[in-house]
C-alpha cells in the first residue's frame, strides 16, 4: 500500500472519530472501529482481528481463522494489513513487512525480528526486545512503533520505557521514559552508527486504543486530551 493511501486511510478514521463513529467512555477505550466492530479481547482459539490485502503466516496465506503463535512469521503484501493479538500482546503489521514473532512458549511472545517493513506492539508487562538489522529495542511493559529499512530504523517509544542500542554497538545505547511519543529516534547500524532525534509520524494514538482493546486494556493516554490532535500530534 502506498504511502498516501496509508496517510488517506488515517484521516478518514481521524473524520470518523471526530464525528462520533467512535464512542470513548471515561477509560478512552474504543468503542467501535471503522468497519463497524467493537474492539475487545478476541474469542478463545482466535489471533486475528482484522486483516486487508495480502497477509500471510509462515508463507500461507492467512484468513481470519488463522492462529498465530510465537515462533511464526507474518508477512504483508504492498496492500496488506494485519491486526492479530498473541496472548497478552497485540500488533498492528502494517504493508510490505517481514515479522518473526519468538518465545519460549507459543502464546507468549518474548521477542521479534522486524526484518522489513513496519509494525505498531503493545506489550503486556513483562520483558520483551525487538531486533531490525540496525537497533536493538529493549521493552518492560509498553507501546511501541518500529520502522525497519536497510541502514536505519525508526523507533517511537509510545509510552512506557524502553533501551535503545545500535545493533552490534550495546554502548550506544539511550534509555527512554515516554508519556506520550516524547522521544522518537532513529537508529542507525554500522561503524558509524549512532541514535539520533526523529518526528512522530505513521501511528496514531485511535490505533493504539484498538490494539489494547485486544488485550483487554487502555493506553495511559486519552487521544482527546485537550491540546493534541487525535492522530497522536501535541
Amino acid at each position: 500500500m502506498k504511502e498516501e493511501e496509508i496517510e488517506s486511510r488515517r484521516r478518514f478514521l481521524l473524520q470518523l472519530l471526530a464525528g462520533g463513529a467512535f464512542f470513548l467512555g471515561g477509560s478512552s477505550r474504543v468503542r467501535a472501529d471503522v468497519f463497524g466492530r467493537t474492539p475487545g479481547p478476541l474469542p478463545s482459539g482466535r489471533s486475528i482481528y482484522r486483516l486487508s490485502g495480502k497477509a500471510m503466516v509462515n508463507g500461507k496465506e492467512a484468513d481470519e481463522a488463522t492462529v498465530i503463535r510465537a515462533g511464526d512469521t507474518v508477512e504483508t503484501g504492498s496492500d496488506g494489513e494485519a491486526i492479530f493479538a498473541v496472548g497478552p500482546d497485540a500488533f498492528l503489521v502494517r504493508a510490505n513487512s517481514r515479522v518473526t514473532l519468538e518465545g519460549h512458549d507459543e502464546f507468549l511472545v518474548v521477542s521479534m525480528r522486524v526484518l522489513t517493513g513496519a509494525i505498531l506492539s503493545v506489550f503486556g508487562r513483562r520483558e520483551h526486545r525487538i531486533e531490525t538489522a540496525n537497533a536493538l529495542v529493549g521493552i518492560r511493559g509498553t507501546g511501541v512503533y518500529v520502522e525497519a529499512e536497510e541502514k536505519m530504523s525508526y523507533v517511537c517509544t509510545c509510552y512506557g520505557e524502553t533501551l535503545l542500542s545500535v545493533q552490534g554497538a550495546p554502548e550506544r545505547s539511550e534509555a527512554i521514559r515516554s508519556r506520550h511519543h516524547d522521544a522518537p529516534r532513529y537508529i542507525y547500524g554500522g561503524s558509524n552508527g549512532g541514535i539520533e532525534p526523529a518526528p512522530f509520524k505513521n501511528h496514531t494514538d485511535a490505533e493504539l486504543s484498538i490494539i489494547e482493546a485486544l488485550v483487554g486494556r487502555t493506553p495511559p493516554f486519552s487521544f482527546l486530551t485537550p491540546g493534541r490532535s487525535g492522530d497522536g500530534r501535541y
